[in-house]
């Protein structure tokens, strides 16, 4: 067959049948004639599947041991990828992603310093609140009154534990 027939037979231009000739992906007999039937077995061997559907044109009426839904499944799947990987990588240059291992890391060290916090807030503020309390039941009564200190710290001591305890249960989900 020659190169203009096998264009025909083909379906693929003649410029194509002269590169895959020279590429060798065309059986040639001696006198230089071409094997139909075994091109047609080595093109579709040695050809990438996709580039075998663009010299013909499109998905369209091919088919032969490389026609693969799956192929184009996994061709998609790829570029899906790609572009997501590459949309991921540009939102966390832009600070709009973050690690999860980091975020959790800081989430844990802001409980702990407002733990830390309140932990210690009663015993700085337990004499204020004393001072307080007392003028103001002085003004309401008139009798001076004297609040301890010590018993009105462990009182909020106690109670600022109870709060803390229950949030204990509290857990943040990154994922």
């Amino acid at each position: 067959m020659s190169e203009r027939e096998y264009s025909a037979h083909s379906g693929l231009s003649r410029g194509a049948i002269q590169k895959a000739r020279k590429a060798s992906r065309l059986v040639i007999y001696s006198d230089g004639s071409i094997n139909a039937a075994a091109s047609d077995v080595r093109r579709a061997d040695m050809t990438d599947p996709d580039q075998q559907r663009r010299s013909t044109g499109g998905d369209s009426g091919f088919s032969g041991p490389a026609d693969s839904s799956s192929y184009l499944k996994a061709r998609t799947a790829l570029t899906v990828y790609q572009a997501q990987d590459k949309q991921l990588g540009i939102q966390k240059k832009k600070g709009r992603l973050v690690d999860s291992a980091r975020a959790g890391t800081l989430v844990f060290r802001l409980a702990r310093q407002e733990r830390d916090t309140w932990v210690t807030w009663p015993s700085r503020v337990a004499a204020l609140i004393a001072a307080e309390v007392a003028a103001e039941v002085e003004k309401q009564t008139g009798v001076p009154v004297i609040i301890e200190a010590a018993i009105l710290q462990r009182v909020l001591e106690a109670h600022v534990r109870q709060h803390l305890d229950d949030l204990v249960d509290l857990r943040v989900s990154l994922g």
